[in-house]
């Protein structure tokens, strides 16, 4: 299809996802531009190779461009202007995932997926990875290759697979991984049995070795065809690649890796949580595989402080503050217990509850999860365009879970941070929304 392609334009261009696809294609000489709401970090990149960017959404930004290809992310609604024109207009237009499958179906695919976990996984693996020279797109910005993508010259293609709109379903990987299977994003699936079953459909497409953990309860009783599984754990030794001896010192995970019954060594991770142990695992098991230098794989993944927005310390004087995507209760209970685990003084979150239907269905999760923080301030829901019919709040959540919670302003949560400059207390900022912009905003007034 690429083949008879010039001109690309990408509506929602600086999504990460929609971002890291731009830059491969501008990067191979197609013509690339686009759109979104606002500017991003990651605007000013684009452009520097060339990638036009539009800020707002009109028809003018693609009426009469000689677009041949339109792609839009899962934000791009009906109602959208340029949707709308290029409908009228017969333009072609492809979702982003049809469109990384399109590109990755070619080579050796290295495909990560998951509820949770992918994004620091996938990461792990291009870093892994980068003695083969794989061509990169993940969900985060990795702090080796300044990027959220990478166009590589060898066979290998690493990439996160989004389940959120089962546009997973599209790539038929060489090697898939699935960190774990819960319920999320019922307001595309529905019920979680259609989730299982899109896991399965992706686990069954992978052509050579699908790598599974074993840890998640509901992977193992999935119905699953394929026959050429691997399993991983950190509990349990009846898998084919488990990790022993687990400990922590100066901050630091150490631990040793068993495959196939072979010691691979110690390898440590400077990550927080047993959670990262385990995302290591299937990266440790490829790259033995594919003949990676062992030696390099386990320096590298010592070196590794996780892609950007995962457990990031993005200020550490006096105070810290950390900058973590968590939104999923799952997500957000680990992350605490490793704060908690390797903070010196109070761990305050501050999260930012995102859209009105997920802080429904995980209520009681949430009251559950976020209670584990020693210190819990609640931002408003973040929406992602959402209409509240759910008739939901954080101020519902504050009241359940009780102990003092509330809801603050942002101006309050800076006075808050800016009277206690002078202390060894953690702000961890959690959300998928605008709360990471916050944090930011926060580190620039303190600096």
């Amino acid at each position: 299809m690429l083949s008879e392609i010039r001109n690309i334009y990408f509506s929602g261009i600086n999504g990460i996802g929609m971002s890291g696809l731009a830059k491969i294609l501008a990067k191979e000489g197609y013509n690339v531009a686009g759109s979104d709401l606002e500017r991003k970090n990651i605007t000013q990149e684009m452009e520097d190779i060339g990638i036009k960017v539009y800020i707002g959404q009109t028809e003018e930004n693609v009426k009469d461009k000689g677009i041949d290809l339109f792609v839009y992310s899962t934000a791009i609604r009906e109602d959208n202007p340029e949707y709308k024109y290029i409908i009228k207009n017969n333009i072609k237009k492809i979702k982003r995932g049809e469109l990384l499958a399109e590109l990755m179906n070619k080579f050796e695919g290295i495909a990560i997926a998951g509820t949770h976990g992918k994004t620091t996984t996938s990461s792990m693996m291009s870093v892994a990875f980068l003695e083969k020279d794989p061509t990169i797109v993940v969900g985060g910005i990795i702090p080796e290759i300044q990027s959220n993508s990478k166009t590589g010259n060898s066979e290998y293609f690493i990439a996160e697979a989004d389940e959120s709109d089962n546009s997973f379903l599209y790539i038929n990987p060489k090697y898939s991984i699935v960190t774990n299977v819960e319920p999320d994003h019922l307001e595309h699936h529905g019920t979680y049995e259609n989730i299982k079953k899109s896991f399965e459909k992706f686990i069954d497409s992978t052509e050579k070795l699908a790598i599974l953990c074993k840890d998640c309860k509901d992977i193992p009783t999935l119905e699953i065809k394929n026959k050429n599984i691997i399993w991983y754990s950190i509990k349990r030794e009846d898998v084919h690649i488990f990790a022993t001896n687990i400990t922590v010192k100066n901050g630091c995970t150490h631990f040793e890796v068993i495959k196939n019954g072979k010691n691979l060594g110690e390898f440590v991770l400077c990550i927080p949580g047993e959670h990262n142990v385990a995302n290591s695992l299937p990266v440790i098991y490829l790259a033995d595989e594919m003949g990676c230098n062992m030696e390099t794989v386990k320096e590298r993944l010592t070196k590794f402080k996780g892609a950007n927005r995962r457990y990031q310390v993005i200020y550490d004087k006096n105070l810290r503050i950390i900058d973590d995507y968590a939104h999923h209760p799952t997500e957000i209970k680990v992350t605490i217990e490793a704060a908690r685990a390797i903070e010196k003084g109070k761990v305050t979150v501050i999260f930012q509850p995102h859209r009105y239907s997920r802080t429904k269905f995980f209520f009681n999760d949430f009251i559950e999860s976020l209670g584990k923080a020693d210190e819990l301030i609640l931002l408003p829901i973040y929406s992602a365009g959402e209409d509240n019919t759910y008739d939901i709040s954080s101020e519902n959540l504050a009241e359940k879970i009780g102990n003092g919670v509330k809801v603050y302003t942002e101006k309050e949560i800076e006075e808050l941070i800016k009277n206690d400059r002078n202390s060894n207390n953690s702000y961890v900022f959690m959300g998928a929304g605008s709360v990471s912009k916050l944090a930011h905003e926060i580190k620039n007034t303190l600096k």
